[in-house]
């Protein structure tokens, strides 16, 4: 897979816009502040192609890239608390909205902040997709702020306290450094394959 033929396709707002599904889908889910724009970025190898800003949650809408052999779905970040119940709503509504339809999920990848233990929320979303069956990838993101000792440790528990095993691909990211990106793109290409 060419992932430098990226292109920026179309971007939704509530889930009754999304078009039908033509092709795989490997979807970014995490929370808001997590790095889902800036690891797209470096996935893809732009600087610019998904908006990073200072400001957490600036993803309102759904975003889809498209390459010549699947999409790439940018979800709305979810938990944060500086924008009104209602935006809350309509981002989550969104985000089950595209869960809820027939579409071809070929992976979700589920951003952590390597950071911090999982929040509730990311323990809602790997729980989801469990029950749901559908296959995902634990991606912790910001691992240039940890020494390599840390990020391993912070990755056994994370891994811990979601109850995950061997089976379930786990990428320590940083799209600073932009490392992990070579790993986190065969996890994408083989879960395509």
């Amino acid at each position: 897979m060419d992932f430098n033929n990226v292109q920026f396709e179309r971007s939704f707002g509530i889930s009754s816009q999304l078009t039908p599904s033509d092709m795989p889908e490997v979807s970014f889910a995490g929370r808001s502040n997590v790095g889902k724009s800036s690891l797209l970025n470096a996935l893809f190898n732009r600087k610019k192609l998904a908006k990073v800003s200072q400001t957490p949650g600036k993803t309102s809408t759904i975003n889809f890239f498209a390459t010549d052999d699947a999409r790439f779905v940018d979800l709305p970040g979810y938990g944060y608390a500086k924008v009104s119940k209602s935006e809350k709503e309509r981002w989550s509504e969104l985000i089950e909205g595209y869960f809820n339809q027939d579409r071809d999920f070929a992976l979700t990848c589920s951003l952590i902040d390597i950071r911090h233990p999982a929040t509730a929320l990311d323990e809602n979303m790997v729980g989801f997709l469990q029950e749901a069956r559908l296959p995902f990838a634990i991606v912790l993101t910001k691992a240039d702020k940890l020494s390599k000792s840390k990020c391993l440790q912070q990755a056994a528990a994370i891994k811990a306290q979601l109850g995950l095993g061997d089976e379930v691909p786990m990428v320590l990211t940083s799209s600073a450094k932009r490392s992990g990106i070579d790993e986190l793109r065969a996890v994408i290409e083989q879960a395509l394959a």
